[in-house]
């Protein structure tokens, strides 16, 4: 572990007192002396900055909505992309704190990237991208995927970092031999303003399988993995193209001169902030819902939808549809992750909102998200027989390599405004549901609380009560729910930081960040899980039609 970090990177608090007392200072101030703490993460729609105080509270926040494009059979972003974007939240970021503070981002106490997980991103020794990035949002490792899970007999899900880069293998691509490294996106973006190949624990477990024992990569199958492609002759090894794993606490270098520039080309910010670990969007999603200890599970819930359970033991067999990932200090995890969840949901809320312009009234989206998701409650348990598929994109958790949208109904279903909106909000948490009876029914996992954070769960008490009917277990939503992970990153840059000696990750959460916060508890009714069982026998037989459908459109 490194050390603590000292002076001015020390916990944000004013050397002032009143009546005896130590005072906190305020946010002007706290961003002035330079120990406000930064998170910025690269989510599938949204890059989002987020400001931290001292108490771990946002104080300002930036934005930069993208989109993922379809190049050549590949979901991509380009680098251009992805600097602009960048670039653009965080002068976002420094609008918003010159707005209500006055003040310019001249020094940070740290700062924390996190992105997307999985993909690939391969570079040569010039430090140059030999292929466009390939996001997790690509099925095209089925190969790769099957032999690499039958050879370490634990499952390698096609969006690993190490299912493209054997996919690529097993093509006989031209850049496979000029390989240097590879890495994701987050430890692409710290490389790029720190200097240092260095990914965080949760996000190594992305894109190779941990040792837990050790916190890092598994050796044991690193070697399984260059004796199968040794016949190939390559000048690397994969430990040496791999970056170095660290662990939450841990310093992970500091923006250098360059880095500064990248990050705000006005030339404001100075450089020597320290960084913590890059996460991925699964990590930064456990620390923004305090769920890194056992028996705590979280799902985020946007364009792709994921579930967490930090376990208490090794599960008893390998599962297709149960990724194995850590914690962001190491502990283990079992994830279901589902490529679709609300891309389908928003297109259908877009539709009501032109035929409203074209009825000559003007929409207040968020009015509008927070009518039609509410209105779902007034539907009946089971989506009275309606039945649609959010598949955007291929689902591996019920064996699609790609994905049509579909909204399928019989004559004699009860097709009314309520349950249409219920049975799009059932059908993006099915493949989820899917995965994680898996844990419930045959692995016997218990879990005390599920916590939700995402686009999901904004309009109050809808989103919950949905995922509370499918899991069977109680779900609470933090009023932070919104801020989802860049507040995640944020923290965990803030742990690295403001850390007690031997405090551990979930000892800071619970007394430094969610100390006195009540989440809003939701029970799962009967009705609802009834209902929702009902719906996935629908769900599960109408697979066929699914089917179909990719193969004939």
């Amino acid at each position: 572990m490194r050390p603590r970090l000292r002076d001015g990177n020390e916990q944000c608090t004013a050397d002032k007192h009143k009546g005896g007392k130590r005072v906190s200072m305020g946010a002007k101030e706290c961003i002035a002396s330079g120990k406000a703490v930064l998170g910025i993460e690269f989510g599938s729609t949204r890059i989002k900055a987020v400001l931290v105080d001292e108490n771990n509270k946002p104080i300002a926040s930036g934005a930069h909505d993208w989109e993922n494009r379809l190049e050549n059979g590949i979901w991509t972003y380009s680098l251009d992309d992805i600097w602009t974007g960048l670039q653009d939240c965080y002068q976002k970021l420094t609008e918003d704190v010159q707005a209500q503070y006055g003040e310019k981002l001249v020094k940070l106490g740290a700062i924390g990237f996190s992105a997307m997980m999985h993909g690939y991103m391969a570079f040569n020794e010039k430090d140059e991208l030999m292929v466009p990035f390939r996001t997790w949002r690509n099925t095209i490792t089925e190969e790769a995927s099957t032999k690499l899970t039958e050879l370490f007999n634990y499952h390698i899900p096609q969006r690993w970092t190490i299912a493209h880069l054997y996919q690529a293998v097993l093509n006989g691509e031209a850049h496979v031999p000029d390989l240097k490294f590879v890495i994701t996106l987050a430890g692409y973006i710290h490389w790029k303003l720190t200097g240092e190949k260095i990914v965080g624990v949760g996000e190594a477990s992305g894109m190779f399988p941990i040792d837990i024992a050790t916190g890092q990569f598994n050796e044991k199958m690193i070697a399984q993995f260059d004796e199968a492609v040794a016949d190939k002759g390559f000048a690397w090894k994969l430990k040496d193209v791999l970056p170095a794993v660290y662990t939450a606490g841990q310093q992970a270098g500091a923006l250098t001169e360059e880095g500064a520039k990248l990050l705000d080309p006005t030339g404001t910010l100075q450089a020597g902030v320290p960084f913590c670990p890059p996460e991925g969007d699964a990590g930064t999603g456990m620390a923004a819902t305090n769920s890194v200890a056992q028996r705590t599970g979280n799902v985020s819930a946007g364009t792709s939808v994921f579930g967490m359970i930090v376990m208490e033991k090794e599960l008893s067999k390998v599962y297709d549809a149960i990724d194995l990932v850590t914690t962001p200090d190491g502990s283990l995890v079992a994830m279901v992750h589902c490529n679709n969840c609300t891309s389908d949901l928003n297109a259908w809320v877009n539709l009501f909102k032109e035929y409203s312009e074209v009825m000559g009234m003007k929409v207040d989206m968020n009015e509008l998200y927070g009518n039609l998701y509410r209105k779902a409650l007034e539907g009946d348990d089971d989506c009275g027989g309606l039945l649609a598929y959010n598949y955007f994109s291929g689902e591996h958790v019920t064996g699609f390599n790609e994905g049509r949208p579909l909204f399928v109904r019989t004559p004699d279903a009860k097709f009314n405004l309520a349950n249409f909106m219920r049975v799009h909000l059932f059908t993006s948490l099915g493949a989820l549901k899917t995965g994680f009876d898996i844990l419930f029914q045959e692995e016997k996992v218990e879990v005390d609380e599920i916590l939700g954070h995402g686009g999901l769960f904004k309009t109050k008490g809808v989103g919950q009560s949905i995922l509370a009917a499918a899991m069977n277990a109680p779900v609470s939503v933090m009023e932070t729910a919104g801020e989802g992970g860049a507040w995640g990153i944020a923290l965990l840059a803030s742990y690295m930081i403001n850390k007690g000696a031997d405090e551990s990750l979930a000892a800071f959460l619970d007394s430094k960040v969610f100390a006195g916060q009540k989440g809003e508890k939701l029970e799962p009714k009967a009705s609802d899980v009834e209902g929702f069982n009902k719906f996935m026998k629908v769900y599960g037989a109408g697979l066929a039609i699914e089917r179909a459908a990719v193969e004939s459109m």
